[in-house]
């Protein structure tokens, strides 16, 4: 997908994306620039975030020593 910039330097998040991450008109996304690419990450609220890496395996191998 490609998106234009207008004259005002505003673009639109196409909609098959704003669907598929959930991106409301008012919600606030930060802005990253890395290694000549913007990078946009929706901002949520820890609420909102609660749960999300359920079923993640947090088993470390620690070292001998570090037992």
């Amino acid at each position: 997908m490609t998106v234009t910039v207008s004259s005002k330097y505003q673009i639109i998040i196409p909609s098959k994306i704003r669907k598929e991450l959930n991106i409301r008109p008012g919600e606030k996304l930060q802005v990253i620039p890395y290694e000549n690419r913007i990078v946009f990450i929706p901002v949520r609220s820890i609420r909102d975030m609660r749960g999300f890496l359920k079923g993640m395996d947090t088993s470390i191998e620690r070292d001998v020593d570090r037992i």
